[in-house]
């Protein structure tokens, strides 16, 4: 075959698949070879740019067919491709054969069958880690800007290679190129066995595309929207039709969600047993009526935010929710006291465990006394920013509440010590935690002349007062006389604690203690700390005493010395010194997993040497904020402790 062809009338010279131009009076003529294997492209002299032109138009003449196809020949082509993994490859070619692939339906997929026979020759592999993988739930996430179409379509097509998706969250989504209705419209071709779907701050997602997901995944059991403002009643009802498998429900701040949703999902869901709706401003108090009435039977769990609604719904709660056991309302501006009182005396609630009302300012001491006496099973209650209960509420309460096993206070600042002192004196058998957080009513009260014994409370075991300022060593002693079974006490932010205050709990608790958290209190001196450690050396496992800022090696050393069982130490923000953290290094005693120096100004790169020695139980180091890293340090450190994880 001739290497030069020269075309009539074209002045230009075609050689290997070059085109060079015909310059007069040059000899171009090559004899054809019988067996060429290499044949050299001829060279002339000609620009660069002349040349890439010339090219250009080779490669311009030479269209892809494959790409000139019509989608339908690609969806027919594609979808007989003889397995998972051959899609999976195909779906790497481009972004029009991935978009292809992600809108076949895995029922528009043949069944596989194989095109050749085996190779017996061949040895069979079997790889241990895929078959474990299949076995367990296909977890997705997408975050951020990482929350594309693209990267959804490629997870509908990856996962039908390893079994299936099984739980997909969308959190956030790319700000131009963000997720879609195709993005879930993918999801739902490919993945009908898509059982868990959580999407938060989705701005661009529809109706279309929530419907999508109703069509594609009939095994749908749990469901989380949040902020997403173009979702409405329509697609929610979608869900509700197809997916009668749904057990769990969560829409918050969904501007276009009303009633008309609530009523279908009721209607047709019969196993759901959680509902979450939080400020979603169109949900009022038919379509809360309509959702416990109709799924009453299996509902468990009942969440109500920043709802506007009424008595009317409340009421009807309490009326229809035979089976709940969790119950929280918070935010609901419109309740008053009226409606507490029905949702109790309704005597519906008769299986509630668990009630959290918060900052609800209809509830008031009668409502409270009437939840404590019509739910006989309720073990725990949690009340925050509650202005209008007071120490007669607390009182009847406990006096009714036989059962409780926990009480949370927070932020209701018409309840005082006392009366709290006063129902850990009467409580039942079984309670065993009080938390007090943010309560200005707790204040010091004084022991009354002529008492020579006071009541104690044996049940208590767990005991949280934080940044109650009114609390001081006074309310610390009546505690300790109160309370002489304690375990596990926080007592944190509490300004006008001192060592005074904290000795007599330290001996009336001694050789019970397990988990003490003093932090921010910076009257704590050593003399407290070491007393600590002293009557519960044996038993302590966490001790956090972070802000202590008057804590010395004295303390560190009484540690080693004592503290046998000790697993999480926090000093940060403390006075210890390289000298401490070199005894601790060095205890042999001690397998702390978590140790914290956070902001230990006194430490430098001596301690660096120390914590390298560590033992191999310490998972988790914080070293923040303090002056002794640098970057030859953290180097060597990281080196040293490989295996634990560092906070620099």
């Amino acid at each position: 075959m001739p290497a030069l062809v020269n075309f009539p009338g074209n002045n230009e010279v075609c050689t290997e698949g070059f085109l060079f131009p015909h310059y007069a009076g040059v000899a171009a003529y090559q004899p054809p070879c019988k067996r060429s294997r290499i044949t050299a492209p001829f060279c002339f002299a000609i620009d660069d740019n002349q040349f890439a032109k010339l090219n250009q138009k080779v490669v311009e003449k030479r269209p892809c067919y494959i790409d000139a196809l019509p989608n339908e020949c690609l969806f027919e082509i594609l979808r007989r491709l003889p397995g998972a993994q051959e899609r999976c490859a195909s779906a790497c070619v481009s972004k029009k054969w991935l978009s292809v692939l992600s809108s076949i339906r895995s029922s528009e997929i043949p069944k596989e069958t194989k095109t050749s026979l085996p190779d017996l020759n061949e040895e069979p592999v079997i790889d241990v880690e895929e078959e474990v993988e299949s076995e367990e739930c296909i977890r997705r996430t997408l975050e951020g800007k990482k929350a594309t179409d693209i990267r959804l379509a490629a997870i509908s097509i990856s996962s039908g290679f390893r079994g299936g998706l099984s739980k997909l969250l969308i959190q956030g989504s790319h700000p131009t190129r963000g997720v879609t209705d195709k993005g879930l419209a993918a999801i739902a071709r490919g993945c009908p066995s898509l059982a868990v779907l959580s999407i938060w701050n989705v701005p661009h997602v529809t109706d279309a595309g929530l419907s999508e997901i109703a069509d594609g995944c009939p095994l749908l059991e749990k469901l989380d929207l949040v902020q997403c403002p173009l979702i409405s009643d329509k697609g929610l009802i979608a869900v509700a039709r197809k997916c009668p498998n749904l057990t769990s429900l969560n829409v918050e701040s969904c501007v276009r969600v009303g009633n008309d949703c609530l009523q279908a999902i009721g209607r047709c869901c019969p196993k759901l047993a959680s509902v979450t709706i939080k400020n979603c401003p169109l949900v009022g108090d038919q379509g809360i009526i309509d959702l416990v009435s109709s799924a009453g039977a299996s509902l468990a769990k009942v969440k109500l935010h920043g709802l506007n609604i009424g008595d009317h719904a409340i009421a009807n709660v309490g009326f229809h929710g035979k089976a709940i056991t969790d119950l929280t309302l918070s935010g609901l501006q419109s309740v008053a006291e009226r409606g507490f009182w029905v949702m109790a005396n309704t005597l519906g609630l008769q299986k509630l465990k668990s009630v959290a009302i918060i900052s609800c300012p209809g509830l008031t001491d009668l409502g409270l006394a009437s939840i404590a006496k019509c739910c006989p099973g309720l073990k725990q209650v949690h009340l925050r920013r509650c202005g209008q209960v007071s120490d007669a509420g607390v009182k009847a309460f406990f006096e009714a509440a036989t059962l409780l096993e926990s009480l949370q206070l927070e932020e209701c600042n018409s309840i005082t010590l006392n009366s709290v002192l006063s129902a850990l004196i009467v409580c039942g058998p079984k309670f065993k935690s009080l938390s007090l957080v943010k309560c200005l009513g707790i204040k010091d009260i004084i022991t009354p002349p002529g008492m020579v014994q006071i009541p104690s409370c044996a049940s208590l075991r767990c005991l949280t007062v934080r940044n109650c300022p009114g609390f001081s060593d006074a309310s610390m002693v009546m505690v300790g006389k109160i309370c002489p079974m304690l375990e596990s006490i926080e007592l944190s932010g509490l300004g006008e604690v001192s060592d005074h205050g904290l000795f007599p709990l330290i001996n009336t608790c001694a050789g019970r203690l397990v988990n003490v958290n003093l932090c921010k209190n910076a009257n704590l001196t050593d003399l407290a700390a070491i007393s600590l450690v002293k009557a519960n050396g044996n038993t302590i496992k966490l001790l956090n005493l972070d802000g202590c800022k008057k804590v010395t090696d004295k303390t560190v050393m009484e540690i080693v010395e004592r503290c046998v069982v000790l697993e999480e130490l926090d000093l940060s923000r403390s006075m210890v010194s390289d000298f401490g953290v070199a005894a601790l290094a060095s205890a042999k005693q001690l397998k702390l997993r978590v140790l914290s120096l956070a902001g230990c100004q006194k430490l430098t790169g001596k301690s660096v040497l120390s914590l390298g020695k560590m033992g191999r139980s310490l998972e988790g180091l914080n070293l923040l904020s303090c002056n002794l890293v640098n970057s030859y340090n953290l180097a060597s450190l990281e080196e040293k402790l490989w295996w634990c994880d560092l906070l620099i």
